[in-house]
Parts: C-alpha cells; sequence; structure tokens
C-alpha cells in the first residue's frame, strides 16, 4: 500500500522525480509521437503491483453483458494480461481487449452485488441503521456510472437486470450494451475500471479522449477522479484542455524522446505544476481552436462546478477557489491577444456588491450571482419541493407534509443564528468596501494620507432589521440565499426530514437537471445574464 508514488523520468540531462501522493494527478502532455504511451508503459511497468492501467485508444468489444466469467478464472485472466502489458509489444498491440472488457463488466456487477448483500446482511440481522448507513455512504456503483453519465452529457443509462446483466437504456428503449456506440463503451469501461479499482490504487489512463468528444472526457475524468480521492492518477494526452480543466494537477510536458531500437533512452520533458504554465504555443498547435470557459468560485470538489457543467454542458467549468481569482482569470485572459481563441467568463458571489461594480463586471464577462454561495442554488423553495416530489415518486414513505416541516425547522433554527448571520454578511460588504476604496499605484504617487469611514454599526443594524422582515414575512429563498447556511444547522435539518444524506440530496439534485427541463430552465432563468452571455438559449431547454 503506497500513499505516495515515487515517479522517474530519464531525460539527456539530470532525471526528473516527481513524488505522486494520494489525490494527486500528473497529466502527461504532448502531441502524438512524442513518447507518451512508451512512458506510460515505463511507468506502469516500475509500479505494476500497485497500478492499473486502462488504455481508452484500444479496441472495446463485449462479448456478453453478463458475469460470465468465475472468481478463478478472473483472478487467472488478470494474471494473463498484467504478464502480457509489461511486454514492450503491449504498447501497439492487444491480444486480450475482448477479455479486459470482461473483467471490467465483472468488476461493475461484483461490486454491486457486494454492496447489495452487505446490505441485506444487515437486515437480516435486524440492523436497520447499519444497513440505510451503509446504503447512504456507499453509493450503487452503477447509480455512480450514471450520475457521471449524466454530467459528462451521455445520454444512456446502464441498468443491472435479472441474470446479472447488463442493459442501455435510452429514450426508454432498452438493449444489450453490446450495441452501445464507441465512445459509449469506453467512457462506461474507463469508469468501471476507476470505480473498482483498489485504494492506493495508481490509475494510469493512456489517451482517455480517443473516440469521446470533449464536453464528454473532461466532466467524465474530473467526476473520476473527484470519487476516487483514494488513488494516485496519471493521465496521457494530446488535448491541453484536459489539464487545464483539472486545476491543481502536476503536468509533465513531453517535446520529444530519443529511441534506442524499441527503447526509450531519454525523454525530452519539463515538470510544470500547474495548467497555467502550458507554453501557449502548445496549445495553439493541439488545439487551434475557440471554446469557452466559465470560471467559478470554489475547488474541483465542490458544489460550483459540478452543477454548473451540467447547467452549460457544452463549456469548460473552472474552479478558481476566490472571486479575486476569478477576476483575475477572466480579465486576464480577455486582455490577452494571444488568447483569443478561449471566451472567457466568470461568475463569482454578489457579496452585495454595488450595481455600479456589478455593471462594470458584468463589462468583462462577469456576472454577480446573488447569492451569499452555491448552496442557495442547491437549497431553495423551487429546488427543495422538487426533490420532494421526487420522493413521493419513487418511494412508498409519506412526503406530503415534508415541506411544511421543513419550512418551520428553517425559520425556527436560523433565528437563533441572526447575530453571527448579519455579522458575516457585513463583513463581506466592509472589506468590499474597503477594497473599493483602495487607491490605484497613480493615486497613491499624488496621496499623503488616506482615511477610510465605515459605519458599521449602522450596516449591522440595517442587516438585522431585513433578517427580521424576511423572518416576518417568511421569506424562505431571501433567507437561504442571502446568509451562509452552511454554517448553520439548516442543510442538515433539510435532509433529515427527507431521510437522506446531505451528499444524496446533491446528486438528486444534479440529476434532475439532466431530466427535469423545469429545473434546468429555473437555474438558467437565475443565472439569466450569464446564460445570455454565453449564448444559451433558455428555449433550448
Amino acid at each position: 500500500m503506497n500513499n505516495i508514488f515515487n515517479l522517474s523520468v530519464k531525460t539527456c540531462s539530470e532525471d526528473i522525480n516527481i513524488n505522486l501522493s494520494v489525490g494527486e494527478t500528473l497529466f502527461i502532455l504532448g502531441a502524438n509521437g512524442t513518447g507518451k504511451s512508451a512512458l506510460m508503459h515505463r511507468l506502469y511497468t516500475n509500479h505494476k503491483d500497485d497500478s492499473k492501467w486502462i488504455t481508452a485508444h484500444r479496441k472495446t468489444w463485449f462479448t456478453s453483458n453478463a458475469m460470465d466469467l468465475t472468481p478463478a478464472s478472473r483472478k487467472q485472466m488478470n494474471e494473463y494480461i498484467q504478464n502480457f502489458d509489461i511486454q514492450d509489444s503491449s504498447r501497439w498491440k492487444d491480444d486480450y481487449y475482448q477479455q479486459r472488457a470482461d473483467i471490467s463488466i465483472f468488476d461493475l456487477i461484483n461490486s454491486e452485488n457486494t454492496r447489495a448483500r452487505q446490505i441485506a446482511k444487515a437486515v437480516d440481522l435486524v440492523q436497520l441503521d447499519k444497513a440505510k448507513d451503509i446504503s447512504l455512504k456507499n453509493q450503487s456503483p452503477i447509480e455512480i456510472v450514471n450520475e457521471l453519465f449524466q454530467i459528462s452529457n451521455i445520454s444512456v443509462k446502464i441498468e443491472l437486470g435479472e441474470n446479472e446483466e447488463l442493459f442501455a437504456i435510452r429514450d426508454g428503449h432498452k438493449y444489450s450494451i453490446a450495441e452501445l456506440s464507441d465512445g459509449e463503451r469506453n467512457a462506461l469501461l474507463i469508469a468501471a475500471e476507476v470505480l473498482t479499482a483498489k485504494p492506493y490504487t495508481l490509475v494510469l489512463l493512456d489517451e482517455p479522449e480517443r473516440h469521446l468528444h470533449r464536453s464528454i472526457i473532461s466532466p467524465l475524468l474530473n467526476s473520476l477522479i473527484s470519487k476516487r480521492r483514494d488513488c494516485s492518477f496519471i493521465v496521457s494526452t494530446h488535448d491541453t484542455s484536459l489539464p487545464t480543466d483539472c486545476n491543481d494537477s502536476k503536468i509533465l510536458l513531453i517535446r520529444s524522446c530519443q529511441w534506442n531500437n524499441n527503447i526509450v533512452s531519454y525523454w525530452d520533458a519539463d515538470l510544470l505544476m500547474n495548467s497555467n504554465d502550458i507554453p501557449f504555443i502548445v496549445k495553439k498547435e493541439i488545439l487551434g481552436a475557440k471554446r469557452n470557459i466559465l470560471f467559478v468560485e470554489g475547488n474541483e470538489t465542490s458544489l460550483d462546478k459540478q452543477i454548473y457543467q451540467l447547467i452549460y454542458p457544452n463549456t469548460s467549468i473552472i474552479s478558481q477557489k476566490s472571486c479575486t481569482n476569478v477576476e483575475k482569470a477572466v480579465i486576464g485572459i480577455r486582455n490577452t491577444e494571444a488568447l483569443h481563441w478561449i471566451n472567457a467568463f466568470g461568475l463569482i458571489d454578489a457579496d452585495d456588491r454595488t450595481l455600479e461594480t456589478i455593471e462594470k463586471l458584468k463589462e468583462h464577462g462577469i456576472i454577480a450571482l446573488e447569492c451569499y454561495s452555491i448552496e442557495g442554488l442547491y437549497y431553495n423553495e423551487f429546488v427543495i419541493k422538487k426533490v420532494i416530489q421526487t420522493l413521493e415518486g419513487i418511494s412508498t414513505e409519506d412526503f406530503s407534509s415534508a415541506f411544511d416541516i421543513i419550512k418551520n425547522k428553517i425559520l425556527s433554527s436560523i433565528s437563533s443564528h441572526k447575530d453571527r448571520l448579519c455579522a458575516r454578511l457585513c463583513e463581506r460588504k466592509i472589506r468590499n468596501e474597503i477594497q473599493g476604496k483602495m487607491p490605484s499605484h497613480t493615486e497613491i504617487k499624488d496621496l499623503q494620507n488616506l482615511s477610510i469611514n465605515i459605519d458599521i454599526k449602522n450596516k449591522l443594524d440595517a442587516e438585522k432589521n431585513l433578517f427580521d422582515e424576511y423572518l416576518k414575512t417568511a421569506e424562505l429563498d431571501s433567507l437561504l440565499s442571502r446568509y451562509p447556511i452552511r454554517e448553520t444547522p439548516i442543510i442538515k435539518d433539510i435532509v433529515d426530514v427527507l431521510r437522506m444524506s446531505r451528499t444524496r440530496y446533491e446528486s438528486i439534485v444534479r440529476k434532475l437537471v439532466t431530466i427535469d427541463k423545469d429545473i434546468l430552465l429555473f437555474y438558467r432563468s437565475k443565472l439569466l445574464q450569464l446564460t445570455s452571455l454565453m449564448g444559451y438559449s433558455i428555449s433550448e431547454c
């Protein structure tokens, strides 16, 4: 079991040594013919006992949609494949492509069955709390695959039928997974292999963009990495947008390699610590086309990126942690002529900015969201009611009074947090006001002194009065969107009434975006300025 993988890449000068920890991702970036696959093979061979090599560009063919293998035959076949993969010839031929697919399907179904057996055992022992805990904490692997497909713009659903057979469902029609397209089969196999990998595995993905449109592979890859933070990832690609979309990744830029017969002697390579270090000439040569990028707050695992990718499926969503970073990224790209092929936009929290400031930001393609944080999009009256409606359709439990209970709980709970919530909002206001009054470097030259006076008491009193008004009139959406509800028990109150975890609730919301036009219309309308700015039509919903 390795928490850190020590990787070494031989170059013409000195070796590049990379320590890749669990939860980290290394992209091997280079044009075709630069030796990426040879390097991936070298790294796999050096760590074969703790690694999993997934070659997305190889043939994919399902001989069956069921568990035709036994555990013993699966183990034996896997050993054959591992011994084959360490041979140099495995880089350009594959004698086991059918068996690889069979093993992937076996592992996915077996993982699903293992979870089901654990729940059944707990129920048999009348350990109902344990059964519920397993169900909530260990999401169904096939359910995860379907969620990933939805996030990745794949309009097909996978279902486990009788006799342990996997089926695909599209537009209400059920058919064998053998009838999936090349891209869909590759997406299914990649997802299955990553999701069933053992913890602390070094997962090597060789050119996952093969057979997959970038609107699919980028969200699919990022979602898989997010799901498996207990693994390390090495991704070989010629698509610079993949590491660009995956923040905080390490990048090994491969320019060429030196062959000696069938073995690479060394590579011409540089280690880059983030995607911003990728030379523009490389991007231009490999991509050469315009694309939309939306910079948002939060990080790769936050709620922001996940839901915006579903609302705007043909846009690259890049997390930038803070609103300041979002503004710098958007304005920086828009002011750089060399990056004319990128259409950059930004979405930040409004933070009670002045109308003048909001209009200035809009001129730069940056829209201020009228919510304190992203939770305001997930937890509002319309969406909560939609989730309840969904539960009523799939559950035997009675949820008819659920919303009224939730509403009363919110109004009761939030009132006790009034002072702190109002103070937190005022903190943002004051910080923004101070920043807005800071002099520029040209002004500083002529200034002797600077005084900034802020009436904190009046601001806080005004905010408390507004809070009281919202509470008195039971304006639920105003309370949920204006204040940092993540710092209160409110979210827990909501999900407890619905008898589920927060993670499960938020997963349902994201799923509804893909299947419920009213939800998608709601979000695009709520983000109307951004929707229009990026050229999305609400009527297309």
